[in-house]
């Protein structure tokens, strides 16, 4: 059953042997991160479902990693930290039927494709109480956010066919142009976009998140929305309440940790 969901940011440099002197930047971050991971440890979680926006995305169909054995590394960011995971076949298997049988396109590829750093920084907290935890590594597609929120669905009705304690993970940062010399340049959209989600969430707005502007969306360069429409879809037949863990903004980009308490409301 789905027992736990969370909202996580992916810089790289929250991984201390990257971040190293920057770390003190982002000292709330990391802090919630950790405290995600005891609550993964504490619900005794055996596989994570994780939605990535730097998994590899497909303009109209999601796209679930097929591998047995999942690797990958920060090689990219001169460091050779690296993850060797365990897929949880049944259900990378039992989502892509459920998905089809929705009409939302859903392809499994193939076990030739790495982890990507959207996936791993994440899993480099969650997992770290218990690196024996399955996952399940999915891309987001260009398809309407009313199909990404239909594919929640189909995961969560997936989850509910094994006999497993399942998280989900919406993974992304949200806008990219916060400050001047922010890596996408800076827009005063930024902020709105970001204030505007984190109210939705909290308020449990969900059709007001689905029906964002999408000059808004656009103009705030952010990677996340559709990981968080996902992650609202396979919550909405469950009782929950969205909780703020954390939200800083030190290089420009927004980094928002926040978790559903599912049936604690």
């Amino acid at each position: 059953m789905l027992k736990f969901a969370a909202i996580c940011p992916h810089p790289p440099i929250l991984i201390p042997s990257i971040g190293k002197d920057y770390l003190r930047e982002v000292i709330s971050t990391t802090q919630a991160l950790n405290e995600l991971g005891h609550k993964i440890k504490e619900l005794e979680i055996s596989t994570i479902v994780i939605i990535s926006p730097h998994a590899p995305v497909q303009m109209d169909a999601m796209s679930i990693n097929g591998g047995e054995i999942m690797k990958g590394d920060f090689s990219l960011f001169g460091n050779s930290t690296s993850m060797e995971i365990e897929n949880n076949i049944d259900l990378v298997g039992n989502i892509k039927k459920i998905a089809e049988a929705k009409n939302i396109s859903t392809e499994i590829i193939g076990d030739d494709i790495s982890l990507d750093h959207g996936s791993m920084v994440p899993l480099y907290f969650l997992r770290k109480h218990n690196p024996k935890i399955k996952v399940v590594s999915i891309a987001f597609s260009y398809l309407d956010f009313e199909k990404h929120f239909e594919f929640g669905e189909a995961i969560s009705e997936a989850i509910g066919t094994i006999n497993e304690n399942v998280a989900l993970v919406a993974s992304g940062d949200l806008s990219h142009r916060l400050l001047f010399e922010a890596p996408s340049g800076y827009s005063p959209k930024g902020k709105e976009f970001d204030k505007f989600l984190i109210k939705h969430l909290e308020n449990n707005e969900v059709s007001e998140i689905i029906n964002f502007n999408s000059e808004l969306v656009e103009e705030a360069g952010e990677c996340g929305l559709r990981s968080i429409i996902i992650l609202l879809g396979a919550l909405s037949s469950l009782v929950y309440k969205f909780k703020k863990m954390s939200y800083e903004c030190p290089f420009g980009v927004g980094y928002l940790v926040g978790e559903f308490e599912v049936g604690n409301c």
